[in-house]
């Protein structure tokens, strides 16, 4: 069987969110800028442990020893400027993928698991994957666990974004952390569980299974963007805008079988709980409560 990509959610910042301003987007949410806490995803409850640590599918999701290595360590990632051209935003991509190559190779070693650099594709002209073609509509990026490969669109992540000024780099760098984060999941066995409860589930089942794995992964880019601030500066106007473009990128229009990613809420408030968490054990969405996942 096919490996399902795991896809960023489409949509841009305009619809039910696009007219707010950036303070209001902000107290909807309840968070402050650079506020601690959880933001609107909430607390994530509390896990059983076994004595010889993870074994199951099940408990490497719950239970993970990657939740257990604290927060992300710096790596002091600085990125280019993205400039209007397919070269520049691919060299925008390259800088960060490799900080997050580093990032998340120490995370591992950390926890005692074996860990391989996903592999990249940033395409200008459509393609295909093990996972499908590309592009797919209102996706501009996905992560395909049959060859362990980031894919996204060089032009298409502009162009879902709503328009948002390339000098918005918190946007587009959330994008790709995302994506890493899903291959984080693979590595450590989390994806594995999840697409099993998305196989053999019902309808239900599986949208909430599948909510879990993008919010978790909107967790992890937010803790890697978090880990880097003093390098990669989080302005009001960068972090407004990152919030503002997950905020529309949620569920809320789709009817209950395709509400998959998350409403526009929890799919921003996760990323905000990695972001001010400064811990990985935040971002456990598999033991957090269905209110906080929906």
């Amino acid at each position: 069987m096919r490996p399902p990509p795991r896809r960023s959610a489409g949509g841009t910042i305009a619809g039910i969110f696009g007219g707010l301003t950036s303070l209001v987007v902000l107290a909807i949410l309840g968070i402050s800028l650079f506020g601690g806490g959880q933001g609107a995803a909430g607390g994530t409850g509390t896990s059983t442990t076994t004595a010889g640590g993870p074994s199951t599918p099940r408990e490497k999701a719950t239970n993970s020893k990657i939740y257990k290595t604290g927060p992300l360590t710096p790596v002091s990632c600085r990125l280019p400027q993205i400039q209007p051209s397919a070269e520049s935003m691919r060299g925008f991509m390259d800088t960060l993928s490799d900080c997050l190559d580093t990032a998340w190779t120490k995370q591992f070693t950390k926890a005692g698991i074996a860990f391989d650099k996903p592999d990249r594709v940033f395409w200008v002209e459509p393609g295909r994957s093990p996972c499908g073609s590309y592009p797919a509509p209102g996706a501009s990026a996905f992560y395909c666990p049959a060859n362990n490969t980031m894919y996204v669109g060089l032009r298409h992540v502009v162009e879902t974004s709503g328009g948002e000024p390339l000098s918005h780099y918190a946007v587009y760098a959330r994008v790709i952390a995302h994506e890493y984060g899903h291959h984080v999941q693979d590595r450590a066995g989390i994806l594995l569980y999840g697409d099993g409860q998305m196989e053999s589930g019902d309808t239900a089942t599986r949208t909430e299974a599948s909510r879990r794995i993008e919010l978790q992964a909107q967790c992890f880019a937010g803790a890697f963007l978090g880990s880097e601030r003093t390098t990669l500066p989080m302005t009001r106007e960068q972090y407004t805008a990152m919030v503002n473009d997950v905020l529309g990128r949620g569920d809320d229009r789709q009817p209950p079988e395709k509400r998959d990613h998350g409403s526009g809420r929890h799919y921003a408030g996760w990323v905000i709980t990695g972001f001010n968490g400064r811990d990985l054990t935040v971002c456990n969405t598999w033991i957090a409560s269905p209110s906080k996942v929906s």
